[in-house]
């Protein structure tokens, strides 16, 4: 396989964002990688971290037809998925696609929604198809759902329930930038302007063949157990209430491959896996209420404690 195209592709991908955000290669590289995959991100961190510039820069990079949607407690599952309305010059119902038909969504806030408006993005996130009034509707292809979330503020939010914090294969976080970094972003280009001078870096034919090469990666049978110990150690947990479900062990799978073709290998080494375990899984546990730590923290003493495959000579 050609691993040098996906060396290339994260290079271009971190390089075209890295103009807007300082400081973030690896968070740009982990939502590169949920795009090959057919993932969808969630992306939760304090207010003013430059979570939505980042996602707005991601869309310019790869191209397609985007929207972005700003979740309010009073929008309704119609004002995503669209309507049929009456045209009074034709005599007959038209159908208006609502913002989810794009290639890629930005859905701001998203935990401020109501459950009902949240629950229009299963079936276009798992499917990629929307269903209204009967009818069914297939979505282009490149499609990713790219979402944001505050996660301090409690007044006028809405947890997301599991069966959808499931189906977002990266929970990623970004953090603040040093004082450096930082006072590099105050003196130079307003960054909304660097937004909109970016242009696509990668193609939609050149997307589709990393997304069917990436499964030619090999992954040793020594490897597969060590994902597989990670998954069955949350299962049986008595710190967990529920462990990862099995979309989540093939999630870590994939994104083990991408990530070594990434690093220029064709077969997958534990430190791939380590290194994609915390943000892929640890939004699909639930903790115990005595629980004093979150679910990254949980993971990552997992990966910590577990012991790791070695290197046969």
């Amino acid at each position: 396989m050609n691993t040098a195209a996906f060396v290339e592709y994260k290079e271009r991908i971190v390089k075209n964002c890295s103009q807007v955000i300082v400081g973030k290669e690896e968070v740009i590289r982990q939502i590169a990688v949920c795009l090959i995959a057919s993932g969808h991100v969630l992306l939760e961190d304090l207010p003013g971290t430059g979570k939505t510039m980042l996602l707005r820069a991601f869309a310019k990079s790869i191209g397609g037809n985007f929207k972005r949607i700003q979740f309010t407690p009073d929008i309704l599952p119609s004002d995503l998925t669209g309507i049929h309305f009456f045209n009074q010059k034709q005599g007959e119902f038209e159908f208006r696609p609502g913002p989810l038909f794009a290639n890629v969504v930005l859905a701001d806030e998203i935990n401020r929604a109501v459950p009902r408006s949240q629950s229009a993005l299963l079936e276009v996130m798992e499917e990629r198809q929307i269903s209204v009034d009967g009818e069914t509707f297939s979505l282009a292809e490149p499609y990713i759902v790219m979402a944001t979330q505050n996660p301090v503020e409690s007044y006028g939010t809405f947890p997301l329930p599991e069966a959808q914090l499931d189906r977002f294969f990266m929970k990623l976080s970004m953090g603040f930038m040093t004082p450096e970094q930082e006072k590099s972003v105050l003196r130079r280009e307003d960054s909304k302007r660097i937004v909109e001078s970016l242009s696509a870096v990668i193609g939609e034919d050149e997307l589709a063949v990393l997304r069917e090469e990436f499964r030619s990666v090999e992954v040793s049978e020594d490897v597969t157990d060590y994902i597989m110990k990670i998954i069955t150690a949350t299962r049986e947990s008595d710190k967990l209430s529920y462990g990862v479900s099995a979309r989540g062990s093939l999630a870590l799978y994939k994104a083990s491959q991408i990530t070594a073709a990434m690093e220029g290998r064709s077969y997958v080494i534990p430190e791939d896996v380590k290194r994609e375990a915390v943000p892929v899984l640890a939004h699909r546990i639930a903790l115990l209420s005595r629980s004093h730590m979150d679910g990254a923290a949980y993971i990552q003493e997992l990966l910590d404690t577990l012991p790791v495959p070695l290197e046969h000579a």
